[in-house]
């Protein structure tokens, strides 16, 4: 995302002719879309995309049990009492 919002940063300053970015080449104003590309095929290759889906559902998921339990009136099975013997 970060080379995203920095290519069409720059993108904006070389079409309207901003400071530095003016004088730069257009293949070094494109470079970030191309780390961009670059990251996002290394990312799903990797499995690093769905890793990272999965760690957020599990905690949607954990979140989802803790409110559930509050809502029933249940302790925080990470608490440890309430457990009957």
């Amino acid at each position: 995302m970060g080379f995203l919002v920095i290519g069409v940063l720059g993108v904006l300053l070389k079409y309207l002719e901003i400071g530095f970015v003016a004088t730069w080449s257009w293949w070094i104003v494109l470079i970030p879309f191309g780390l961009a590309l670059a990251w996002w095929a290394w990312a799903d290759a990797s499995g690093y995309t769905s890793r990272k889906a999965m760690e957020r559902d599990e905690r949607r998921k954990q979140a989802r049990i803790e409110r559930q339990r509050s809502q029933l009136g249940m302790l925080n099975s990470k608490s440890g009492r309430g457990r009957r013997r």
